[in-house]
């Protein structure tokens, strides 16, 4: 509640975070130009706001671009500015390996950085390439900075490490945990790649596990996000421990594969308090019970999860992901072709 008369400003709210929205109320209500005055008048009112959505994220890919701390933290400031409270950190991809894991250095020695990276799109040719080492990554100190920056502006950070899929930067320092054994390297253009975690191997789930055990101690929030999308299943399909496990689990086919594997990674984040989400890919071959569904291909996955009687977060891919083209003239080079 926000009430400005003649003699002053008085903003209540339910909790803190209900007084620290009052505030970017009030902030908004200001000429741009207010720092620069000495003097600023706003109009009297009564507001009374709360918010339609409970999530109210911001998704932001770090792997395939890096952005330093600073951008971060500046981006914190806007996402808190439009009173968004979740910042969805999207941290390991095909293209680059973000977070120090103590446990596994060459994941950030090796999985951090590519070669070159491609200049324009994917469909063109000859392709062209930007020949230069390209990277970064943000230590486990940095990104405590980040999470407590976050939390006090009531922002919760919620990671992102993508399995089974989109992880050949994890492959490229580790080729052992893929189904053929590489070599591979960190990826230098966009796409799905058909190298993808083993879901055969136990070795690979005691990698995930070690890694998410770090991960869980650097984010105090409920939710971990697990990836989950766009994996190809032709590796599976020709692996012997991939094939061996069908077979010992009872599984139909490569798409019940995925859900053993997305089931057995739910059961142990479940275990340690935490909850998983995936985007909506996870509901292939059968969803997690506890699995929230994060639906960006469109609006049917979400509606899907939510008959299922699932916690749904949208991020359809039109109109929410601001890195296709916007309007219908020449802009830079943007996604979606």
């Amino acid at each position: 509640v926000l009430k400005i008369r003649k003699n002053g400003v008085e903003i209540a709210g339910a909790d803190v975070a209900g007084v620290f929205y009052g505030i970017q109320s009030l902030l908004q209500m200001m000429p741009p130009s207010a720092s620069r005055l000495k003097q600023i008048s706003v109009s009297c009112a009564d507001i009374v706001d709360y918010p339609r959505f409970k999530w109210r994220g911001q998704h932001l890919d770090v792997a395939r671009h890096f952005f330093p701390v600073d951008y971060i933290k500046n981006f914190i400031d806007v996402m808190a500015m439009h009173k968004l409270n979740t910042l969805h950190w999207h941290l390991t991809e095909d293209q680059g390996w973000r977070i120090e894991i103590k446990k596994y250095p060459k994941l950030t020695e090796i999985g951090a950085w590519r070669d070159s990276t491609i200049i324009g799109y994917n469909s063109q040719y000859p392709q062209r390439f930007k020949k230069e080492r390209y990277g970064g990554f943000y230590t486990q100190e940095e990104i405590k900075e980040v999470v407590e920056y976050a939390g006090e502006r009531h922002i919760t950070v919620v990671p992102e490490i993508e399995m089974p899929g989109h992880c050949l930067s994890a492959l490229a320092a580790y080729p052992e945990l893929s189904c053929t054994g590489g070599p591979f390297s960190v990826a230098a253009k966009w796409g799905i790649f058909e190298d993808v975690f083993c879901a055969g191997k136990e070795s690979v789930y005691e990698f995930l596990i070690d890694v998410l055990d770090e991960v869980i101690q650097l984010f105090p929030s409920e939710y971990v996000h697990i990836g989950g999308d766009e994996v190809p299943k032709a590796r599976w399909e020709k692996c012997s421990d991939c094939q061996r496990k069908i077979k010992e689990e009872g599984l139909k086919d490569e798409h019940e594969l995925q859900s053993y594997f997305v089931k057995r990674i739910e059961k142990y984040l479940h275990s340690k308090g935490k909850k998983l989400i995936g985007w909506d890919e996870i509901l292939e071959g059968g969803l997690p019970e506890r699995a929230t569904v994060m639906s960006w291909r469109g609006m049917n996955g979400g509606i899907a999860a939510a008959r299922a009687h699932h916690y749904t977060i949208m991020t359809p891919w039109t109109p929410c992901y601001f890195y296709v083209y916007q309007g219908k003239y020449k802009e830079p080079v943007a996604g979606g072709n």
